[in-house]
């Protein structure tokens, strides 16, 4: 039978006037992986600082096993100061260092007298080294800090860098030897190799756990539990998130239809109430008491939140963005070097490498926040940056959500229909009530969300995103995902997301270091495909050149082999000249008809010319590659 480690009954909180949840149940066992998901402003955070004992619910209560112990990675990390990343991770309540500690001092003291006291103490001493299995905790703690970078122990925790200082709290949390781990969006601010390695370190570790992220590739390799808060209430799906999706809506569903069966049902009993005397039989007030039930699903409403529409985007012409040479270095660090791009109508770039390798900057540089060392880059004449930054976005007044984006339009051109800026903000997820707060009372994730939507409302056509998956709900990742597939300018997306990146991105700018950037064709899953195509051949080449004494002969007229990035290439290629030639014949087709205005014909024999060409270049190079490949 499982071990209960927490179980919380009836929680209830809200924020002063808004309510987060009501009468909420949780249990956790021992074993137990399990996510939080929610819209942002739902109560996440509120809910695991109540559940590690920061916060007090409104109502309700928690209880814990005896003696359980909690480590909770909070989404800011907040040390002492003057402490040494030595006292961060190898503090006093650490059971296993008080085991080491004492193992040391019992073999100091026998190698000082040897005789029976001191035997005693060492046998002891030994014995709860093999009980606690402290052995390998030296070398469990040793793979975590190389992997986290963190070798200088004297290095004084006020020094580190926002990212370092995530790491630091991550790892003093896995090797804390916790019976529960409470992790806040542990996957921000970590770059995707990071990611990785957590999520494969975490899911074969036999751990508790309860997390909030928004990773779906991590939510679905690590937990076996979700508990989604919708409605002020909590729903459990006993699977991944590949399950929690499916469920959800087969709820949602039920649901919906629950609904509508009351609201038919109501009308009638409403009817019935209205005719009913004042004086009523015991049956009547039975019948009434269940009306009033009635009148509650009836009344509630399930939220639409589909994002179907598309903002229309500005004109954009022939020339976008040119990069010449480009360079860019801070002192001795090596950012950009000689980096050469055009940029085409119509591309999705994902760009990924390890923090401080230069992503950030190189947006910057594009966009003209900086100048670079040497080199240009060239923006089209009708080229317009929607640019959403990290750093977010700061209201000069404490205004109301709805007066922020007035501020920018009141009303938003969708191409066939004009909506107001209440309606836009609604397609995303702010609520009546929420579009009338402040912006000083909203969440990091609300916050986070009203960039974004600013971002989008400036009509641009060329969308650059950095880390835009940082804080946001599931909800809202979806509803974004919708919204950029739909969009037709460029988009250039930094991201340690790797679900995000997949969906969004046709090819990648992969940041090596040392200014090196490697442009791949292909999404992110393609390019770890690749990666590890690559470590298994190398492997293969030195088990083979172990084998033999001598190499083997290398023929010239052999003809080489397409690499994995030439197969790739060629597999686009077929897709893009097949779609191409659908649309040259819809093309055709209209131009035929007889129907179209002079307008309509001019602009349908551009595109035809446009697209004859692009389809002679593509050919070409299929051509080129099936000879390779063949």
């Amino acid at each position: 039978m499982a071990v209960s480690y927490l179980i919380a009954e009836n929680l209830t909180k809200s924020w002063g006037d808004k309510p987060l949840f009501r009468n909420l149940n949780i249990i956790i066992n021992e074993g137990q992986k399990i996510a939080l998901v929610a819209a942002n402003g739902t109560g996440k955070t509120s809910l695991l600082n109540i559940l590690c004992g920061l916060d007090i619910p409104d109502s309700g209560e928690i209880h814990q096993k005896e003696n359980l112990r909690i480590s909770y990675l909070q989404q800011e990390t907040f040390f002492e100061k003057g402490l040494t990343i030595n006292e961060v991770l190898f503090h006093a309540d650490n059971r296993f260092i008080e085991i080491i500690k004492q193992y040391q001092n019992a073999l100091k003291l026998y190698e000082k007298e040897i005789n029976t006291k001191s035997q005693g103490k060492l046998d002891l001493a030994i014995q709860a080294m093999d009980h606690a299995e402290a052995w390998d905790y030296e070398l469990k703690v040793k793979e975590i800090l190389e992997k986290f970078e963190l070798t200088n122990y004297e290095q004084k925790v006020d020094a580190l860098s926002g990212g370092q200082r995530k790491k630091l709290a991550m790892a003093s949390i896995l090797i804390d030897d916790a019976d529960l781990l409470v992790l806040d969006e542990p996957t921000n601010h970590l770059d995707i190799e990071m990611i990785e390695w957590l999520e494969a370190y975490i899911s074969k570790q036999k751990m508790s756990l309860l997390m909030v992220t928004h990773d779906r590739y991590f939510l679905d390799a690590v937990c076996n539990e979700i508990i989604e808060i919708d409605q002020q209430t909590s729903f459990i799906y006993r699977g991944n998130y590949s399950y929690f999706v499916q469920k959800k809506a087969e709820r949602e569903v039920a649901e919906a239809a629950e609904i509508e069966k009351a609201k038919n049902l109501y009308r009638t009993e409403l009817d019935w109430m209205r005719k009913q005397p004042k004086a009523r039989t015991h049956k009547s007030k039975a019948r009434i008491d269940s009306f009033y039930d009635l009148e509650k699903v009836a009344q509630k409403r399930l939220e639409q939140k589909r994002l179907n529409f598309n903002i229309k985007m500005s004109r954009q012409g022939g020339k976008i963005l040119e990069i010449k040479k480009l360079s860019k270095s801070y002192g001795d660090l090596k950012l950009i070097e000689n980096f050469d791009y055009i940029f085409k109508r119509g591309e999705r770039i994902g760009i990924v490498g390890d923090n401080g390798s230069g992503k950030t900057t190189f947006l910057d540089l594009l966009t003209q926040k900086i100048a670079p060392d040497s080199g240009k880059v060239i923006i089209g004449e009708t080229t317009r940056f929607g640019y959403f930054t990290q750093e977010g976005i700061q209201a000069k007044d404490d205004l109301r959500v709805l007066e922020i984006v007035k501020e920018i339009a009141d009303h938003i051109d969708l191409g066939k229909s004009i909506i107001s800026a209440a309606q836009f903000l609604y397609h995303f997820g702010f609520s009546h009530n929420l579009q009338h707060s402040y912006f000083s009372s909203l969440s990091g994730g609300e916050k986070r969300k009203l960039h974004l939507v600013i971002t989008l409302l400036k009509n641009p056509n060329f969308l650059v995103l950095d880390e835009p998956t940082n804080d946001l709900d599931l909800f809202t990742l979806g509803r974004l995902e919708e919204f950029l597939l739909e969009f037709n300018g460029c988009l250039l997306i930094v991201s340690h997301d790797r679900y995000f990146l997949d969906r969004l991105s046709d090819h990648l700018f992969i940041f090596k270091g040392n200014g090196q950037i490697k442009d791949f064709v292909g999404n992110y899953s393609d390019y770890k495909e690749m990666q590890e195509f690559e470590t298994s051949e190398e492997k293969k080449a030195v088990k083979a050149n172990r084998k033999i004494d001598t190499p083997p002969k290398v023929t010239t007229d052999k003809p080489r082999k397409a690499s994995y990035k030439e197969q790739k290439e060629f597999e686009k290629l077929e897709e893009e000249i097949a779609n191409l030639e659908i649309e040259k014949e819809e093309l055709i087709n209209q131009m035929n008809s007889g129907v179209l205005t002079p307008d309509d014909f001019k602009n349908i024999s551009k595109r035809f010319e446009q697209l004859t060409e692009e389809l002679e270049t593509k050919e070409l190079r299929w051509l080129e590659l099936s000879e390779i490949i063949a």
